[in-house]
C-alpha cells in the first residue's frame, strides 16, 4: 500500500509541512494592499465615487453588448488570480479575438487611461493586434520578480535539507531506517510522489481532507497528463468526457469558448476553503489548454459511472431504503453548502462562506457506486460575504433551469441583495428532486420531470410563471403514497420545501435531520 510503513507516514508529514511552508511563503508575496482603481460598475457599495480598492490588479475590458462596445473598469482581488503568476482573468484568449479585450495593471488608477479596442479583421483576413492607450507593456513589478528569487531560495533549501539528511544518516545505527532514502532529496521525493500516488492521496496530503483542492501547479500537471476516452454528456456549457489519469477515471468538463466566465466561476467556487465534502462533487483541477486554434477550458472532477440522478432514475427503480439514502445524502451536501464555517482568527485556513447552488436539479446531482449522491455544477453558485453582509453574484449571463425555479425567482420578487432568499430557493428545488425520486419508489411510475403534466417539455418562463406563481400548482402526490410510511413522510417533507412563502420552507439542516429520523430503524418499524 502507498502509506503502509511508518517511515512513509513520517515522510508524508515532512512533505506536508514543506508544502504548507511553501504556501505560507508565497502568501506573503501578495501585492501591496490598498491599490486604488477606476471603477464604472453600477454598484454604489462596490464603486463609491467611481473608485475601488484592491490587493490585486486594476482591470479594464472592452466587449460587444447588444451591438455596442462596452468599456468596463473595476478591481480584481488577489484571491481571484488563478494562477497568480499569469491570471486567466487578465488574459485575452485566442477565441476571443473579436469579442473581448482584457488588460490588467498594478499602479494607482492606471486602468482609467486604458481605452482598449477590439481586434478586427482587415480585408486580408489577418487579425490585427488589440491596441490600448499604453503602447508598450509596463516593466514587471517587484512582486512578480520576487517569487522567482524565493523559488530559487526554496530549491537551495531543498538541496541543503537533502545534504543534511544524507550526513545525518551516517550517525544512525546499522539497520535503522532513515526518514528519506539516501538517494532521494526532499524535492525528488515530492516529484516521485506525483507518479505513484492516487489523486485522493495527493489531496489528503496537501489539504488534510478539508482544504480547497490541489496546488495550482499540481492541477496543471494533472491536466496535461489526462487522456480523453469517450464523451459522456453534453450541455449548454460544452461537453463532459471520461478521461484517464494514471489508470484512474476522471470526468473532464470542457467548456465552450463563450462560457469562459462560467468556467472561471465554477473553478473559483470549487476551490473555496473547506468546501470539500463527501456529498459535493470532488474537484481535482482546472486548466486552459491552447491547441493552436482555440483555447479549451477544462474542469476536472471525480468520475461517477452511474451518471446523473436524472439518468439513474430514468433507467432504474429504487426501494424505500435507497430513496432515504439518496435523499439524505443530497440534503447533507446542500446543508454543507449552505453552512457558514467560521475560521479561527489568525489561522492559516480561513473559514468557509455560506454558498447557495441556484441550479439544483436531478441532472446536476451524480450517483456514486454506493448509491449515495453528490451535488455538482457550481457554475451559478453565490457566496455570502459575512463581513459586509453582501452576496457575491457571478458575472455570467446564465440563469437557472426554469422548470426548477422557485416562485419568487419566476416572478422576480426575490430580494437578491440578501443571502437567505437564495438558500430558500435551493430548498424549493430540492423538494422537486425529492418528488422525482419518490415517483420511482415502491410501485413505481414512469420517470417524469416536475410539472410534466402542466407545461411543455421545454417550458418558457411565462409557462412556469403561470403554473407556479399564478395558479400556485405543485407536482401531484399520488394517493398510494399515503399508505406507505416512508413515502408518506417523504411527501410531507417535499410539501414543506415548496411552500409559496419562502420563509415558511424548511432549512437544509432541518431537512437533513428529518430524513435521518425517517431512515432510523425505529421509524421504519412503525
Amino acid at each position: 500500500m502507498f502509506l503502509s510503513s511508518k517511515s512513509m507516514m513520517d515522510s508524508f508529514q515532512w512533505r506536508k509541512w514543506f508544502l504548507l511552508l511553501t504556501f505560507a511563503v508565497f502568501r506573503k508575496l501578495d501585492p501591496v494592499e490598498g491599490l486604488k482603481c477606476y471603477c464604472n460598475i453600477d454598484s454604489p457599495s462596490s464603486c463609491p465615487n467611481s473608485t475601488c480598492e484592491t490587493d490585486g490588479y486594476c482591470y479594464a475590458s472592452t466587449n460587444i453588448e447588444k451591438g455596442v462596445q462596452k468599456y468596463t473598469y473595476h478591481c480584481l482581488d488577489f484571491k481571484s488570480l488563478i494562477p497568480f503568476e499569469h491570471p486567466f482573468s487578465c488574459s485575452t484568449t485566442k477565441n476571443k479575438n473579436a469579442s473581448v479585450v482584457i488588460e490588467c495593471c498594478d499602479t494607482h488608477m492606471c486602468n482609467r487611461e486604458l481605452r482598449l479596442e477590439l481586434q478586427t479583421k482587415p480585408p486580408g483576413g489577418e487579425i490585427l493586434t488589440p491596441t490600448s492607450s499604453k503602447e508598450t507593456s509596463p516593466p514587471p513589478s517587484a512582486w512578480q520578480v520576487v517569487p522567482w528569487i524565493v523559488g530559487m531560495m526554496m530549491v537551495g533549501v531543498c538541496v541543503a535539507i537533502s545534504v543534511w539528511w544524507k550526513r545525518s544518516r551516517n550517525k544512525h545505527k546499522r539497520g535503522s531506517r532513515p526518514l528519506f532514502p539516501v538517494e532521494e532529496s526532499l524535492c525528488e521525493t515530492r516529484h516521485q510522489m506525483m507518479g505513484t500516488a492516487t489523486i485522493r492521496d495527493m489531496i489528503e496530503l496537501t489539504t488534510s481532507g478539508s482544504g480547497s483542492g490541489l496546488p495550482l501547479l499540481v492541477q496543471r500537471s494533472i491536466a496535461r497528463q489526462i487522456q480523453l476516452v469517450d464523451i459522456i454528456g453534453k450541455g449548454r456549457f460544452g461537453e463532459v468526457w471520461r478521461g484517464r489519469w494514471h489508470g484512474e477515471n476522471v470526468a473532464v468538463k470542457i467548456f465552450s469558448s463563450r462560457e469562459e466566465c462560467s468556467w472561471f466561476r465554477e473553478a473559483e467556487i470549487y476551490q473555496t476553503v473547506m468546501l470539500r465534502h463527501e456529498n459535493i462533487l470532488g474537484f481535482i483541477a482546472a486548466d486552459n489548454k491552447d491547441n493552436g486554434t482555440w483555447t479549451q477550458l477544462w474542469l476536472i472532477t471525480n468520475y461517477h459511472e452511474n451518471g446523473s440522478l436524472f439518468d439513474f432514475l430514468t433507467a432504474h427503480t429504487i426501494d424505500s431504503t435507497t430513496l432515504i439514502k439518496m435523499a439524505l445524502s443530497i440534503a447533507t451536501g446542500l446543508a454543507h453548502l449552505h453552512m457558514d464555517i467560521v475560521g479561527t482568527k489568525g489561522s492559516v485556513l480561513a473559514g468557509k462562506p455560506a454558498i447557495a447552488h441556484r441550479d439544483l436539479k436531478s441532472k446536476n446531482i451524480l450517483v456514486k457506486t454506493n448509491l449515495t449522491c453528490v451535488i455538482g455544477d457550481l457554475g451559478l453558485a453565490v457566496r455570502h460575504n459575512v463581513a459586509s453582509d453582501s452576496v457575491d453574484v457571478p458575472s455570467t449571463n446564465r440563469v437557472g433551469t426554469k422548470r426548477y425555479m422557485a416562485p419568487e425567482v419566476l416572478d422576480e420578487t426575490m430580494d437578491t441583495r440578501q443571502f437567505d432568499p437564495y438558500k430558500r430557493s435551493d430548498v424549493y428545488s430540492f423538494g422537486l428532486v425529492l418528488w422525482e425520486m419518490a415517483r420511482r419508489c415502491g410501485i413505481p411510475d414512469d420517470y417524469q420531470p416536475p410539472y410534466y403534466d402542466c407545461v411543455p417539455p421545454d417550458p418558457a418562463l411565462e409557462d412556469m410563471r403561470r403554473v407556479v406563481c399564478v395558479e400556485k400548482r405543485r407536482p401531484n402526490v399520488p394517493n398510494r403514497w399515503h399508505s406507505d410510511p416512508v413515502l408518506s413522510a417523504i411527501s410531507k417533507v417535499m410539501k414543506e420545501c415548496w411552500y409559496q412563502n419562502p420563509a415558511a420552507r424548511l432549512t437544509a439542516l432541518r431537512i437533513k435531520k428529518t430524513l435521518a429520523n425517517i431512515g432510523s430503524p425505529d421509524y421504519i418499524k412503525q
